[in-house]
């Protein structure tokens, strides 16, 4: 991996380095009777890391990230995530990698569209795609299988809107656990 300046960066992820923070988020969560609400504030923190190459024919331009979020209603920490965003620029093919610690990874692939002074980001991963699918533990598979992930985000100067869908089997039915946020770039 080769160390860059943010200031040479450039391309579709460009706009995504910085701190983000907002507090206008949204979780809907199963719950064995329905679903639970709940608002939360959050902090992302994305950072180029450099190009990595492939088999020497692939290079990807590509930044980690760190997502923490916490309950507005208790103020305690009931999410965090770690990963990477990957871009094959000579392909235009866009790579989003989530890793939580409830024993569960994901590989999603999609593409990044500019419009105007806006980014957008749709990605997409499902548990039947051995390429942009799904990992979790045999107890996540049995209790709470997460078969399908779904992001829309967008990023317009300093303001960041993103939209998750994810499509569990938990408590014997289907459920469409979604989060949104509106996040302000901060640094």
């Amino acid at each position: 991996m080769e160390d860059i300046d943010s200031k040479e960066f450039n391309g579709a992820l460009f706009p995504l380095i910085g701190i983000w923070e907002g507090n206008k988020g949204m979780d809907t969560s199963p719950e064995p009777d329905g679903e639970e609400k709940a608002a939360y504030f959050e902090t992302i923190t994305i950072a180029p890391v450099g190009d990595a190459v492939n088999a020497e024919e692939q290079t990807l331009v590509v930044l980690q990230y760190t997502q923490s979020v916490t309950r507005k209603s208790d103020n305690k920490l009931f999410h965090h995530q770690v990963g990477y965003w990957y871009l094959d620029k000579e392909k235009d093919e866009l790579f989003y990698s989530l890793t939580i610690p409830r024993a569960m990874c994901v590989l999603a692939q999609g593409r990044a569209t500019v419009k105007g002074a806006v980014t957008e980001y749709e990605l997409v991963a499902n548990i039947d795609d051995k390429n942009y699918g799904i990992i979790q533990s045999k107890f996540l598979e049995k209790k709470a299988t997460t078969r399908a992930f779904q992001m829309q985000l967008s990023v317009e100067g300093d303001t960041m809107r993103y939209k998750m869908l994810t499509n569990l089997f938990i408590y014997g039915r289907d459920f469409e656990h979604t989060d949104e946020n509106i996040l302000t770039r901060v640094v």
